[in-house]
């Protein structure tokens, strides 16, 4: 049996997921705080800035347009690893809730990604996957500074 391509999105995308938390899995709360330095962020802030690309692009399947403003302002979330894994695992419920509605044909549809830039649904999955992809590069580098064990799926896979 063949796999539709909504299917194989959302088998990658969990396996991006999968991925990330396997890295919040060898974390500590004081981990959050560690930065490499000069302007970047924190870890937990950098956690955080993906989560809020997650809850962008999952609303975005949702109503077809992708608001880029969303921030998550929950006191202290960058900075508790059980608040973050808590909030990770109620964003992945609302992405796989938008993935198993989205059939073949609405792989077509449109989303006005803001200032006239329009992409089908299946173009912006793979970005959000290219996303995911990115952040994960990011944090092999924090996970390097911090000399932190990476888990077996992200050094084989990214690096």
């Amino acid at each position: 049996m063949n796999k539709s391509i909504a299917q194989l999105t959302q088998e990658r995308i969990n396996g991006l997921h999968m991925m990330r938390d396997g890295a919040l899995e060898r974390l500590e709360d004081a981990d959050l705080a560690f930065s490499p330095g000069g302007d970047n962020l924190t870890l937990g802030q950098l956690l955080k800035e993906f989560g809020d690309i997650e809850y962008s692009y999952s609303q975005s399947l949702k109503t077809l347009q992708h608001d880029w403003n969303y921030k998550n302002d929950t006191e202290g979330l960058h900075t508790d690893l059980i608040q973050m894994q808590h909030w990770f695992k109620q964003l992945d419920q609302q992405m796989v809730q938008q993935l198993e509605q989205i059939t073949e044909a609405d792989l077509q549809k449109q989303v006005d990604r803001t200032n006239g830039l329009m992409r089908t649904i299946e173009q912006q999955l793979e970005i959000y996957i290219q996303a995911g992809l990115i952040f994960l590069g990011k944090l092999v580098i924090y996970f390097r500074a911090m000399q932190k064990p990476l888990p077996p799926s992200i050094s084989h896979y990214i690096g």
